[in-house]
Order: C-alpha cells, then sequence, then structure tokens
C-alpha cells in the first residue's frame, strides 16, 4: 500500500515538472516569436542552448581554420599592397573568432572545451577550408566566393534570437563585406591583366565554385537542424534558399568580369527570375566533412602543432591569474 502510494506521489510530481516544463517553453517560443532577444541568463531549453554552442563553435572554428589557406600566401603576394591586405584580412578572421568564442561561452562552455572538440574531432569546421590554394588567383577566389558565401548565411545571424550571437555578428558582418569586396577586385585585377593572368582566375573560378554552394549545407530536405532552428530564430533563411540567393548575385559578378561559371546547366529562368543551376556533389561535401578532404588531415596538424606550441603562453596566464588573486586575497585579509 505504502509503494503504490509513493509511485503516485512521483508521478504526480512528475506531471507538475512536465507541467511546468512546457508552460516555460510556451513562454521561450512566445519570446522568439515576439522577436525578443534571449540573453545568457534568461532561462532556455536545453536543446537551445547545446544548438546554439554547436553552431556558434563550428562558426568560430571555421574563422580560425580559415586563416591557414590565404596566410600560406602572406609571405608570397605579388606586391607590398596585396602583402598589407592580405595580413589585414588574416587579422580580422581571427579577431572573429574570437568574438564567437566568447559569445559562446556566455552559454556556460570553455574555450579550452571548444578546442579540444575540435582536436580530437569532435567539432567540426567549415568544409570550404579543406581544399588547397594553388594560385595567388585562389586568394581572390575566396574573398569573393568564400568570404560572399559567408556573407548570405551570416548578414541574417544579425537578427539571430540569442543576443550575444547576434551583436557579435554586426561587426563580423561589415568587415567580412569588405572581404569580398576586396577578393572581387582582385579577380578584376587578373581579369584585366595578361592571358594567363585570366586563365588563373578562371581556373580559380572552377575549382571554388562547387565548394562553395557546399557551404551552405546540405539540401532543406536532407537537413537535420534547419527546422527547429529557424523556428527558434537561430537562422532566418533556410539552407536552400540561401544557396540560391548566393548564384543568383554570384553568377551575373562571374560574367562582369568575363569568366565562365563550371556549370553546364546553369540558366537564367525567366519565370520564376532565379538562375538555375546543376546537381550538386553531395558525396564529395560528406566525404569532406568526414575528414577525407584534400587538406583536412594538413589543417588539423595545423591547429594541433599551433596549440601546443602556445601551451607556455596559457600556463604563463593562469600563473599569473593565480598569483594576482593571491596577492588580492592577501590584502583583502
Amino acid at each position: 500500500m505504502y509503494t503504490q502510494g509513493l509511485d503516485q506521489q512521483g508521478s504526480q510530481d512528475n506531471t507538475e515538472h512536465a507541467n511546468a516544463d512546457r508552460e516555460r517553453e510556451a513562454a521561450f517560443q512566445a519570446r522568439i516569436d515576439g522577436e525578443e532577444k534571449i540573453e545568457p541568463r534568461d532561462w532556455m531549453p536545453e536543446a537551445y542552448r547545446k544548438t546554439l554552442v554547436r553552431q556558434i563553435s563550428q562558426h568560430a572554428h571555421s574563422e580560425i581554420v580559415g586563416m591557414l589557406p590565404e596566410g600560406n600566401w602572406i609571405s608570397r603576394a605579388p606586391t607590398l599592397k596585396r602583402k598589407l591586405i592580405l595580413m589585414a584580412k588574416v587579422q580580422d578572421e581571427a579577431g572573429h573568432g574570437l568574438y564567437l568564442y566568447s559569445a559562446a561561452e556566455t552559454l556556460g562552455t570553455s574555450r579550452a572545451d571548444m578546442v579540444d572538440q575540435l582536436l580530437d574531432g569532435r567539432a567540426k569546421y567549415s568544409s570550404i577550408f579543406n581544399y588547397p590554394t594553388l594560385t595567388w588567383a585562389d586568394v581572390g577566389a575566396i574573398g569573393w566566393l568564400v568570404d560572399g558565401a559567408a556573407i548570405m548565411n551570416q548578414i541574417p545571424l544579425c537578427r539571430c534570437s540569442y543576443g550575444p550571437y547576434a551583436r557579435a555578428m554586426v561587426r563580423v558582418c561589415r568587415e567580412e563585406s569588405f572581404h569580398q569586396r576586396q577578393g572581387y577586385e582582385l579577380m578584376l585585377a587578373l581579369c584585366r591583366g595578361n592571358d594567363e593572368q585570366k586563365r588563373m582566375a578562371q581556373d580559380a573560378l572552377n575549382r571554388w565554385w562547387w565548394p562553395s554552394l557546399m557551404m551552405f549545407g546540405p539540401s532543406d530536405n536532407e537537413s537535420r537542424h534547419t527546422a527547429q532552428s529557424m523556428a527558434w530564430k537561430i537562422k532566418r533563411f533556410s539552407n536552400d534558399e540561401l544557396r540560391q540567393k548566393f548564384v543568383d548575385t554570384t553568377v551575373p559578378q562571374a560574367e562582369y568580369l568575363g569568366l565562365e561559371v563550371p556549370d553546364p546547366d546553369l540558366a537564367f529562368d525567366e519565370e520564376s527570375g532565379h538562375y538555375r543551376f546543376g546537381a550538386i556533389d553531395w558525396e564529395e561535401f560528406f566525404a569532406v566533412l568526414k575528414g577525407n578532404g584534400p587538406c583536412n588531415r594538413e589543417r588539423i596538424e595545423a591547429r594541433r602543432s599551433a596549440h601546443e606550441e602556445g601551451r607556455w603562453v596559457r600556463d604563463a596566464a593562469r600563473a599569473y591569474a593565480r598569483k594576482q588573486a593571491k596577492r588580492a586575497a592577501a590584502q583583502a585579509a
């Protein structure tokens, strides 16, 4: 009899907790629907927090790893002006990573944990950075195409429902717009140069076009996270919507440069007002995500090496912090 009474009480408590959780989730969703910003100390569903940690940390990792393909060309830039521009851009990307790691930390995760997850393969970064930069034209193609695709993804994030992420993205997008213009200007200079330079620009477009389309992620019917992220207003547009917008914007730019987009199926649809493009090789995309791209191992090894070589700096910072805390405690006593 007593056991039955306890079971009934436990069932009643569980029901009350479940009802309370549903009420809090409904109130949370109402704030989202009302375009309110969610702040770090506000209550949020655990799934919302985990989704943000995954997305923001992946974004931060991508900014840091994204320094590697272009940093490779700083010492080989053809002029001092180009060298200074590229150095400034790579420095910007480092800053973006730091903003984003800081935004993720407001969700209760630590930078050290995020970096560990990247280095041991539990966390991902954008697949685009696993392709090599073979010529100087690749620096222009990355600025024009890769940063152009990033802007399509990131401008809507300025209206993300999570306040720290949205505010970080305002500055990131301003700087990314400069990077995109810088890349396009470099491609324009090559296309107005001699025949060899224009061929180099065309070759870069040929190699970066399809990976740039893959940057938006799987098609909507294959994306596991899109529907919920849009309901929470973390995302504002689906992968396919953003990809289409990128194609519609970029194809006329390629035509102005006098370059040919490497897609025999590309055609403008008068009825819809959009460019129709060929099928994307999703097998390549998922192979790169799994670590089998041209530069996956090289990129992770570079990050792992930098992390180990910087260990003494982290140790020194922790030792200094302990010393300061001990001094402050002594003064307070």
